[in-house]
């Protein structure tokens, strides 16, 4: 049993929720001043772009990083670098130096701290918790994160509304550097035993081992796989969206706001309800009923004419989202080896971080020339069609089912 675990967890909950508010802050702030100066899909791809590839070029590295350092100081490193990168960003725009660049470059060295941050931040919440109390741990950090959310276009509203953009960017600093204080001072743990060796590293031979732990984990590359085509497929729902309110309903900073609040709130809810609930005794189906879910909210986005009802079933989407992610965040933290854990989670963030910006380079243009509102009906049919799918996959299925039905079990 992990000692003072609830009050550890406390303490790194507790950091990275503040870390969370400040970049959230920020990303409200550069995606909103982009889509309200230029209102072209183009330029919103181009800052998507530079919000991803950066993590996918680093991520590599960061999975290895993740297995052989120690967790806690990569977090404090990659947090402490997204803030000077901002801080730097915060200065020139207080000079005047205020080109859409500028927020493009932000974006891209932002990217790169969080691509080491994301797969050291998965791996390090096992290190904390116990294993089975893992989905309440992710299912309530799921909560916390969305209220985050909810407040963070509220405030970022506020703040473009009676300021300059530049002191948003003050604020990231400040409560990053907060974030950084408690994981230095006040969260002592160890550092697990692959950070204690004193090997040499060789990047390119535990990249490989990674990759093939992977592959002949059929588990593992099958929600892979899976995970590819739902970014694929999500990506229009997940950057698309601002750019259809703004087109079809008003370009009001009040009406972005509002599908981000109603989003966030139901993400809170899906987030409490998958703490308190556990999910489905086989965590495909939780997944899998999800999935279905989202799949008909996103055709139904397509199809609404009302700004309400729009909002409603984006609430919706925010209530499956936890549902969805934290199952699957626990399958692989209870499958994967303590060793690889850091590369299959730099791999996942690999994925994401790929997968996402090379579909916007098919949908942003194509945003140009087709309604939104198509993209996001095809789009919610094809995910229907692959939710079926994953519900008859024999593998996930599986691996789906209770840990104490299936504790030995690590390759399929």
């Amino acid at each position: 049993m992990k000692s003072n675990w609830k009050r550890k967890t406390a303490l790194f909950l507790s950091s990275q929720t503040i870390s969370l508010l400040g970049s959230m802050l920020v990303q409200y702030a550069i995606t909103w001043h982009i889509t309200l100066e230029t209102q072209s899909g183009i330029m919103m791809t181009i800052s998507i772009l530079c919000g991803f590839l950066p993590t996918l070029l680093i991520s590599p590295f960061a999975g290895v990083w993740a297995d052989r350092y120690n967790r806690k100081m990569l977090i404090v490193l990659s947090d402490s670098f997204i803030a000077v990168s901002t801080l730097a960003l915060a200065i020139l725009f207080l000079l005047g130096y205020d080109a859409i660049w500028l927020l493009f470059l932000a974006s891209s060295l932002r990217s790169l701290g969080a691509g080491v941050q994301t797969p050291a931040v998965g791996a390090f919440l096992p290190q904390i918790v116990p294993e089975d109390k893992l989905t309440r741990i992710n299912g309530l950090n799921s909560s916390i994160q969305s209220l985050v959310t909810l407040v963070s276009p509220l405030l970022s509203g506020a703040l473009m509304s009676v300021s300059t953009i530049d002191s948003i960017f003050f604020i990231d600093v400040f409560t990053a550097a907060i974030a950084v204080s408690i994981l230095l001072f006040f969260l002592n743990v160890p550092k697990h035993a692959k950070a204690i060796e004193n090997d040499e590293i060789s990047y390119f031979a535990e990249m490989k081992e990674g990759v093939k732990y992977i592959y002949h984990h059929s588990f593992i590359n099958n929600i892979f796989i899976h995970c590819a085509i739902y970014y694929v497929l999500i990506s229009p729902l997940c950057f698309l969206t601002p750019l259809q309110v703004t087109r079809s309903f008003g370009d009001d900073v009040w009406r972005l706001t509002v599908i981000e609040v109603t989003f966030s709130i139901g993400m809170i809810f899906g987030g409490i309800i998958i703490a308190s609930w556990g999910g489905f005794k086989n965590r495909l189906h939780t997944m899998a009923l999800s999935f279905l879910v989202i799949a008909v909210c996103t055709t139904t986005l397509g199809a609404i004419p009302s700004f309400p009802m729009y909002s409603i079933i984006m609430a919706f989407i925010g209530v499956m989202l936890p549902i969805f992610n934290t199952p699957f965040t626990v399958l692989l933290q209870e499958k994967v080896e303590e060793d690889y854990m850091g590369r299959v989670f730099g791999v996942l963030s690999m994925i994401s971080s790929s997968v996402m910006p090379l579909a916007m380079l098919a949908f942003g243009p194509l945003a140009d020339f087709v309604k939104i509102e198509w993209l996001l009906i095809v789009t919610g049919l094809l995910m229907l069609i692959q939710g079926v799918l994953m519900i008859r996959s024999k593998t996930l299925y599986q691996a789906g089912k209770p840990v104490q039905a299936d504790k030995n079990i690590r390759k399929d």
